[in-house]
């Protein structure tokens, strides 16, 4: 296969903000949070475009101090977006969610570059970056399922550890049925990007197991120790909740 992937045209890329209008028009026309459809879309391409500018310098600079600091940026965000269904005590399992992405999500980065992908560095931006931000937003998506759901357990009067064991399957149902439908129901984003770019598909088969695998290992490794960190927390502030009331 030789097809280049080409470069969309501005006017080209617009077209595809025709069903997006049309989804946003349904969601004024039956007042369901319009507005905040129509910023989320404004906002996504604001900070890709802002990404495509920085990941640009990156990639020329060569700079193993700026991967650093993209990558620390990367854990310190995810983990606070992960906590964002359980405000009440966000601030006090920060540091726990970032001790679980961060630990678990940065081993199973140091595996996949350095020894599956045997890159000569860890700081090859165009390699670590994007890696990064599929293993620390898998982790982050199934702490950020794990949490809302041991909250809604334990304040259902679940034992401790049913509700662990619940808020855990429940992390993993996304991953899970995303491993299911690879190829069958869906052709993953990097597998699609490979393919279209003219990379064989028997080698975008290849990258894309090791993907997979990644996400699924990340997302269960950090999400058990999150929940493990998390979990006396969780239940001291739920009989403190008791005592209050009682």
């Amino acid at each position: 296969m030789t097809t280049a992937l080409q470069t969309i045209p501005l006017m080209n890329l617009a077209v595809i903000l025709i069903p997006v209008t049309v989804v946003i028009g349904v969601l004024f026309r039956w007042s369901l949070q319009g507005f905040n459809a129509l910023y989320s879309v404004g906002r996504m391409a604001l900070q890709l475009a802002l990404v495509g500018f920085l990941l640009t310098t990156i990639f020329n600079t060569q700079n193993p101090w700026l991967v650093v600091s993209v990558l620390t940026v990367m854990v310190l965000a995810a983990s606070w977006i992960a906590l964002g269904t359980a405000q009440e005590m966000r601030r006090s399992l920060y540091g726990r969610a970032l001790l679980s992405i961060g630990l678990c999500g940065g081993a199973v980065l140091w595996l996949v570059v350095m020894i599956v992908l045997q890159a000569d560095s860890l700081f090859v931006p165009q390699t670590v970056i994007p890696l990064a931000g599929m293993i620390f937003a898998g982790a982050m998506n199934s702490i950020s399922l794990a949490i809302e759901r041991l909250q809604t357990e334990l304040n259902s009067g679940q034992s401790t550890n049913a509700a662990r064991n619940i808020a855990m399957q429940t992390a993993m149902i996304p991953v899970i049925n995303s491993m299911f439908a690879v190829g069958l129901v869906s052709l993953p984003g990097m597998m699609t990007g490979q393919i279209l770019s003219g990379v064989s598909p028997l080698v975008a088969v290849r990258y894309q197991v090791v993907v997979m695998c990644m996400l699924f290992g990340t997302s269960g490794m950090a999400t058990a120790l999150f929940l493990k960190l998390a979990l006396p927390l969780m239940c001291a502030h739920k009989d403190a909740e008791l005592d209050e009331n009682n």
